[in-house]
């Protein structure tokens, strides 16, 4: 997927429907000549990736409509096949009734039989998606294609939450216009986009800087990892410090080992007297130290903590306020994520949190809204960067901000793999990254991980394998944002 980077806007913000608008009422003196564009370069586009063949144009009412109408006149030009078939005639006086007004060719039934007929149905009905429930007879009209493609996003979409309000077959390719939304990276509306090209449209430069982006696609063109220096030592490079658990020793030393390979100055180990030997035998590198928890926390070095892993919620609850009270950068996860399900208000005072979908609705509850709505609304609740992993993680700061990260692998469904995180997450925290620049370059160098331990083993890796990789991921994301 690639989009220009011509202007301004950066080419990895997502475009949420209100954005859309407003860049619309901005444009409104020049609507006509940016729907013009955008009909011509969605034919362009089809043209490098179809061959030509029979084109049925489904035009809704609105500007989306509009833009197909003016593509189905640009590939007639090029000698395409195409008739239109319009599900709702445009608003009189309309710029999509203009560009109706224009197209001179065959126009059709909006009908399953006529979709039906077409080697390509083309989706210009509702453009920026659906909020409401598909249209039956949309879902039939669609349902009947051979083969399709979205102009804008596919009308089945939710193109702010990526929700599908019905029912439709996966999208071949979906012409984002000026940039993508939300809905394009956002499961379960990206598996029915296919691939997302997207049509710079030649926006004034001065229109797009109107629009203030708030929501981006997780790339490490959004953040910068701190590099090595001349001058580091260990506590420049930082100290993660992670609280160990008696009875599940595994999960503290996964984050730890993870802190590790991804370049943290040092790993130190917080556990019982009892449990001491569970650890020390674990690796050389890491500290393990019996000392008292408020003992420990005297020591201004050790600043960022990771507590939740391996610990039962008795343990968190020994451990956490500690932390909070000693003002330390603590990342939170699984069991402290437990202690305080239904009484998210516990977790006040941490700096960012990495639930999965089932421990997100312990805490919060469900997400009516859609996951973006939701794991926003939590980010301002807690005041901490939230973190909901999942196929499309979604990185949300306090302030409003969202990062959605596809770059992983489904080799990451193993048990281990979120402690991994952590660890990654903890170590750019302590390298002294803001916690939500940690918290995006930690998701994607994590998946970035799985992508080359993959290409290694095949798909089927252990949890082990990440670290191996995740040195070279840190590479990686060092060198993509230059």
């Amino acid at each position: 997927m690639s989009c220009s980077n011509r202007d301004n806007l950066s080419p990895f913000a997502l475009l949420t429907p209100e954005d859309t608008r407003r860049m619309d009422r901005s444009m409104a003196s020049i609507l006509g000549d940016v729907m013009e564009r955008a009909g011509m370069m969605a034919a362009r586009i089809i043209r490098q990736y179809v061959r030509p063949c029979r084109v049925l144009v489904a035009c809704g009412p609105g500007n989306n409509g509009g833009d197909g109408y003016v593509l189905a006149r640009h590939l007639q030009a090029y000698g395409w096949s195409v008739c239109v078939a319009a599900y709702q005639a445009p608003r009189e006086g309309s710029l999509a009734a203009a560009a109706a007004g224009q197209w001179r060719g065959p126009m059709v039934a909006f009908s399953e039989a006529e979709a039906q007929r077409a080697a390509l149905v083309i989706d210009a009905v509702f453009g920026a998606g659906m909020n409401k429930a598909l249209p039956v007879e949309v879902e039939r009209f669609f349902a009947a294609a051979q083969k399709l493609i979205a102009l804008d996003v596919p009308s089945v979409v939710d193109g702010q939450t990526g929700c599908l309000m019905g029912k439709m077959p996966a999208c071949f390719m979906t012409i984002a216009l000026i940039r993508k939304r939300p809905g394009h990276v956002l499961q379960p509306g990206s598996s029915m986009c296919g691939r997302v090209v997207c049509a710079d449209l030649a926006v004034p430069e001065s229109i797009l800087e109107q629009v203030v982006p708030r929501i981006w696609e997780n790339t490490p063109h959004l953040w910068s990892i701190p590099q090595q220096d001349v001058g580091d030592h260990k506590y420049t490079r930082g100290v993660v410090s992670v609280c160990g658990g008696k009875d599940m020793p595994g999960a503290a030393l996964l984050a730890a080992e993870a802190a590790r390979h991804v370049g943290a100055g040092m790993l130190r180990l917080v556990v019982s007297e009892d449990a001491v030997n569970k650890y020390r035998v674990a690796s050389p590198a890491l500290i393990v130290d019996t000392q008292p928890l408020d003992h420990v926390l005297s020591d201004i070095r050790r600043k960022v903590w990771i507590c939740g892993p391996g610990l039962s919620e008795h343990e968190v609850n020994s451990a956490l306020p500690l932390l909070l009270a000693a003002e330390k950068s603590v990342l939170a996860d699984a069991g402290a994520l437990s202690w305080a399900a239904g009484a998210p208000e516990k977790l006040k005072g941490v700096s960012v949190i990495t639930p999965h979908a089932g421990e997100f609705s312990k805490l919060f509850g469900n997400m009516p809204a859609g996951k973006l709505g939701a794991v926003k609304q939590a980010a301002r609740f807690l005041g901490a960067v939230v973190v909901l992993k999942g196929a499309d993680t979604l990185i949300a700061a306090p302030d409003g901000r969202v990062a959605i990260n596809t770059h992983a692998s489904s080799a990451l469904a193993i048990a281990g793999s979120g402690d991994v995180l952590s660890g990654v997450i903890a170590t750019f925290l302590a390298a002294g990254m803001s916690p939500w620049d940690a918290a995006a370059a930690g998701v994607w160098v994590h998946g970035d991980a799985a992508m080359k331990a993959s290409a290694a083993k095949g798909n089927w890796i252990t949890v082990e394998d990440l670290y191996g990789a995740l040195g070279r991921a840190r590479c990686a994301a060092g060198f993509e944002g230059k």
